[in-house]
C-alpha cells in the first residue's frame, strides 16, 4: 500500500509540475490587469491605507524587491528550501498550514504540511485533493501553486489568503451588509457552478472552508472530501459534510447524491451570512439535526420560540433573497436550484451586468463598480483600524 502510494504520488508530482511552472500564474495572462486597488476595510486584521495590487501576491505592499531585499537565485519549485515559514495558522486531524513566503519570487503562500505516517504513507485523502485541486484553475477556488514531498512530510503550497468566511462572520456578527452577502453568495455559487460543471463534489461546505481576501475575493478551499463523479463508484459515504451543513437526504443515510449535496450546504451558509447565526446548529447527534430542519422546514405555532425566531427572520427577508432561500434548501434533492441557474436568480439583478461575462480566472473585484461595503460594525467602531505605521514589513520576517 505504501509503495502504491508513493508511485501514485510520483507520478501525481510529475504531472503537477508539468502544469505549475515558474511565473505560470494568473499574472501571466496577457489579459490579466491588476484591480482597482480597493482596502478590505471591513476585515478586523492588519489594515492598511496604502495603494494594493493584487491581495495574494504583494507582501512588500508595492515596493520593489530589488531595492528591500535581493531574492535567492537558483532556487527551484518542489524543493522545500524555496519557502520559509512564517507562522502557523491552523491545525488540522492531519495537517498544520502555516503562512510562509516564497523564497523564488517573494509571494506569500499558505504551506499545508501533511504529517506522513510510516505505516500508511500517504493519506489517500492528500492524494486526491492534489490530483483534483491541480486541474481546478478558476478565481473563486484557491490556487495549488506547487507540492514539496519528503520523507517526513508531503506540502502542499497555496496562495495565500488572509481569512475565512467565519472568521469574518465572527469579527461581524448579527448578520453582514446585504450587498456583500450577495458578493460573497455569487461568488461561492460561481465556484461551485465550475466544480460541479467538471463533475466534481465539494462534500464540506462550511465557513471555515471559504477563504476570504482583503478584496472580498471568496475561494472555495480544503478539497479533501471532494470527489469526481466521473470516477465509476457505487455509492459514496454518508459521513460527509459537517453536520450543520449536511442535507437531510444525506442525514437519513443516503448514499447516492450528487451536485445536490452542496447546493444545500451554500444555503445553509446564505442564510447564517444574512441573520449571523447557523441555519440549523445541531448539537447532539443526526436526529437533532433534522429535528432542527424540520422545525423550520415546517414551522408550528407550538415550536420552541428558538424555532420561531429563525422562522420569523426567515419570512422577513426580501423577495428575491427568501425565493432564491427556498430553491436552494429543497428538501427533495432533486428539486434543488443548481449553481449555474441560482447565478441567473433575480438576486443578483443588482450586480453589474459584466460580472456575468468573466472568464473563469478573473476576479469579480475586476468589474467596475464591484466593491464590499462597510460593515455596521466597522462604522460605528472605527477606532479599531490599524493605522499603517502599526504595521510590520513583511520584509523584517526574514
Amino acid at each position: 500500500m505504501c509503495l502504491f502510494a508513493s508511485t501514485t504520488l510520483s507520478l501525481l508530482s510529475v504531472s503537477l509540475f508539468s502544469l505549475l511552472k515558474p511565473g505560470q500564474l494568473d499574472e501571466a495572462d496577457p489579459s490579466y490587469s491588476k484591480p482597482q486597488p480597493h482596502w478590505f476595510h471591513t476585515l478586523q486584521v492588519r489594515r492598511l491605507t496604502v495603494q494594493r495590487g493584487r491581495s495574494n501576491s504583494d507582501p512588500m505592499g508595492g515596493k520593489s524587491f530589488d531595492q528591500d531585499f535581493q531574492w535567492k537565485t537558483g532556487l527551484q519549485f518542489g524543493t522545500a528550501n524555496s519557502y520559509l515559514n512564517l507562522e502557523k495558522i491552523g491545525e488540522g486531524t492531519y495537517a498544520t498550514v502555516y503562512k510562509g513566503i516564497s523564497r523564488i519570487n517573494g509571494h506569500l503562500v499558505a504551506l499545508k504540511v501533511i504529517r506522513m505516517k510510516t505505516e500508511e504513507g500517504v493519506p489517500f485523502t492528500a492524494i486526491r485533493e492534489a490530483s483534483l485541486l491541480k486541474g481546478l484553475k478558476h478565481a473563486n477556488i484557491v490556487l495549488l501553486h506547487d507540492i514539496i514531498h519528503t520523507k517526513e512530510a508531503l506540502t502542499f503550497v497555496f496562495e495565500y489568503v488572509q481569512t475565512d468566511l467565519a472568521e469574518y462572520m465572527k469579527q461581524h456578527p448579527g448578520g453582514l451588509h446585504s450587498y456583500n452577502v450577495r458578493i460573497f453568495m455569487f461568488q461561492l455559487l460561481r465556484g461551485l457552478s465550475y466544480i460541479h460543471g467538471r463533475r466534481i463534489l465539494h462534500r464540506d461546505l462550511k465557513p471555515q472552508n471559504l477563504l476570504i481576501s482583503y478584496l472580498g475575493e471568496l475561494k472555495l478551499a480544503d478539497f479533501g472530501l471532494a470527489r469526481s463523479k466521473s470516477i465509476p463508484c457505487q455509492t459514496y459515504s454518508s459521513e460527509v459534510v459537517t453536520l450543520w451543513y449536511r442535507p437531510p437526504d444525506v442525514l437519513l443515510g443516503s448514499t447516492d447524491y450528487s451536485t445536490a449535496l452542496d447546493i444545500w450546504g451554500a444555503g445553509c451558509i446564505f442564510i447564517e451570512m444574512l441573520q449571523g447565526t447557523p441555519a440549523f446548529p445541531g448539537v447532539a447527534d443526526v436526529f437533532e439535526q433534522l429535528q432542527k430542519i424540520w422545525a423550520v422546514k415546517w414551522f408550528q405555532p407550538c415550536e420552541p420560540q428558538q424555532f420561531r425566531n429563525v422562522w420569523k427572520r426567515l419570512s422577513q427577508l426580501p423577495y428575491k433573497t427568501e425565493d432564491l432561500a427556498q430553491q436552494i434548501l429543497m428538501t427533495i434533492p432533486r428539486d434543488r436550484i443548481s449553481a449555474q441557474d441560482a447565478l441567473q436568480h433575480p438576486y443578483f439583478n443588482t450586480l453589474p451586468p459584466p460580472i456575468m461575462q468573466l472568464r473563469d480566472t478573473v476576479s469579480v473585484f475586476k468589474v467596475p463598480g464591484v466593491r464590499l461595503e462597510t460593515e455596521v460594525k466597522d462604522i460605528f467602531s472605527p477606532s479599531r483600524r490599524i493605522r499603517p505605521s502599526q504595521m510590520v514589513p513583511l520584509a523584517k520576517c526574514w
